[in-house]
């Protein structure tokens, strides 16, 4: 690995030392014998009701249109996507917090055991433990925190209701945690307006570790902080997985911060995966079209490199939609000009050379 061109550095997954660019020659988006799926989605679909002005009834507005994905063991996958794909639906959906259509979530209880729970289905005894094998950090630090709960309250709650800790023992415990996260034991009495925006979401992170959960979902946990404050809090999610042998589904908009964090990436456009590969794979050669935009578009820091790169503008947004029977990216992709087969007929994800998939007609050709 240290022969290569850009070496990054090595990983704790399966209890042994993986490397992100070894993992990336043979990267498949399913999990495999070596690496479990932590969660599996399959054929995921949700839709929401619209109401229509001046008619009565209401219309379906399809925001999932059949996901499935891995999640492999002790890895971290991103999801990007701009504002308005469905990135947000499907965490929720994966949370249960909205009942999906269709498809199911099977999640993995335990590492080493093949016992699995379909989260969609789950009765309220198996939802108890789904709750603390799946936990999640939200975007806002502040808008997830209860202002008339201190820290303590906030973070011994799971502890008292999943584990039915004593007075005692949680103090000690959420000591640990806020130990944990590179908080100082001593504020725990205090209240979330008294911390920044940096500590405030660390605070949502013990409160999550406080669980003892499997799997992490992140919804961009850095868009709203500091860029200082962004790197210390990646740092701390990356150390977190090393130690704790965490599984992350990282969801972000910012292409930098999914380089430096996952192992794998899904692009997501519309409600559905338009490209997936492992990460190093997917920034160097980008097969899709959309993702060839949203990469051109991200600022690199080699002032040169910046001037001879070509930027692509996309025709309007997500909200024009797309093809009906084609393609969904067709009436903004900026190859499909003259093309019969992106307007006539949808193109399926499909592998295109060493587990990096596209959905696209002419990728790879």
């Amino acid at each position: 690995c240290a022969s290569l061109a850009t070496p990054r550095q090595h990983r704790r997954c399966c209890n042994r030392e993986v490397c992100v660019l070894c993992y990336s020659i043979w990267g498949v988006p399913v999990a495999t014998e070596t690496s479990p799926a932590a969660i599996s989605i399959r054929g995921l679909r949700h839709s929401y009701g619209r109401q229509s002005i001046g008619k009565r009834g209401t219309s379906a507005a399809e925001v999932l249109k059949g996901i499935s994905l891995d999640v492999p063991e002790g890895q971290t996958l991103g999801l990007v996507g701009e504002s308005g794909c469905g990135k947000s639906t499907l965490v929720k959906s994966i949370l249960r917090l909205v009942q999906p259509t269709a498809g199911e979530v099977m999640l993995r209880t335990k590492a080493d055991d093949s016992n699995e729970i379909n989260v969609l289905t789950a009765s309220p005894r198996e939802l108890k433990l789904v709750r603390q094998r799946l936990q999640v950090v939200f975007q806002d630090p502040y808008g997830s925190l209860n202002p008339r709960m201190s820290v303590h309250q906030t973070v011994s709650e799971p502890l008292q209701e999943h584990f039915g800790l004593s007075k005692e023992a949680c103090r000690a415990r959420v000591g640990e945690l806020l130990e944990l996260v590179g908080l100082d034991p001593t504020v725990s009495d205090r209240y979330p307006h008294e911390f920044s925006g940096g500590q405030r979401q660390r605070i949502g992170i013990a409160r999550a570790l406080a669980f003892e959960p499997r799997v992490l979902i992140l919804d961009e946990p850095v868009s709203a902080l500091d860029v200082s404050v962004q790197a210390q809090i990646l740092n701390l999610i990356v150390d977190l997985q090393e130690r704790l042998g965490l599984t992350y589904l990282f969801v972000s908009h910012d292409l930098a911060v999914i380089e430096h964090v996952a192992d794998t990436v899904a692009v997501m456009y519309l409600g559905e995966i338009v490209e997936f590969g492992a990460t190093e794979q997917l920034f160097r050669n980008p097969s899709h079209p959309y993702t060839q935009a949203l990469l051109s578009a991200s600022p690199v820091a080699d002032v040169d490199l910046e001037r001879k790169r070509t930027r692509i503008i996309l025709r309007g947004d997500t909200s024009s939609g797309g093809s009906t029977s084609g393609c969904q990216f067709a009436n903004r992709c900026q190859t499909s000009a003259g093309r019969s087969e992106c307007t006539e007929s949808h193109p399926e994800l499909r592998n295109i050379g060493s587990g990096h998939l596209a959905a696209c007609h002419f990728a790879g050709v």
